[in-house]
């Protein structure tokens, strides 16, 4: 197979959100980047920045595109926005969400923890595979023979790269392999994908605990 018959797509997650009150942000507007997550967007860049790129999509979440930007510009291309990337929804949208926390206190929240399979409290699994499946389909078609970068989120990331590696879409939420600003890269041979694989150019720049999460998990 000729090389122009090998496109790669990489699957970027966001990098650190400015987020003082630790809500669940979710498809929220005006949750920008912090000041870290700035720099581990110009550090992927930087990691990128001698790639064949020559698409450059998000979803419109402001955090995606600021994330998008610096590699794009490295490339001298325009942001795309594919909503096809975008965070899942989720009932727990501007909450905390933890143990203790209020919003789990009050029994009207209680119904949409059911059924964690699915998951009963927000977009289900196999939808943000179809959609997410779908961003990646058009970014491969567009940036054929060559690379492009897709800037979505964690959760529809990690339930994407389960499907084409054949594992279970449920999961323990603190086992996913998808640090910010990390990369989980597809190589399609045609319109086959052929492998996957992980990487974080801005893992040095994670806060310890994430880094010692990371660790802990393979990552």
């Amino acid at each position: 197979m000729s090389t122009s018959d090998v496109t790669i797509v990489h699957l970027m997650r966001h990098g650190e959100v400015h987020n003082p009150d630790g809500v669940l942000y979710g498809r929220l507007p005006d949750f920008h980047l912090s000041e870290l997550g700035v720099k581990m967007a110009e550090r992927v860049a930087d990691h990128l920045a001698s790639r064949d790129i020559t698409h450059v999509v998000a979803s419109s979440l402001d955090r995606a595109q600021e994330t998008a930007a610096p590699i794009a510009a490295r490339h001298g291309l325009a942001v795309a926005t594919d909503d096809r990337l975008i965070e899942a929804d989720n009932i727990f949208q501007g909450k905390t969400f933890g143990v203790g926390d209020g919003s789990l206190r009050k029994p009207e929240y209680w119904k949409y923890l059911r059924n964690p399979f699915r998951p009963s409290w927000g977009e289900p699994y196999i939808e943000q595979v179809v959609r997410v499946m779908g961003a990646l389909g058009r970014a491969r078609d567009t940036a054929r023979g060559h690379e492009a970068v897709c800037v979505s989120h964690q959760l529809p990331i990690w339930v994407t790269r389960s499907f084409v590696e054949r594992r279970r879409l449920w999961h323990d939420p603190r086992k996913r392999q998808c640090s910010l600003a990390s990369l989980t890269t597809f190589t399609y041979e045609g319109d086959k994908i052929v492998s996957v694989g992980y990487t974080e150019p801005a893992r040095d720049l994670l806060p310890a605990h994430l880094r010692k999460a990371a660790k802990q998990f393979g990552a």
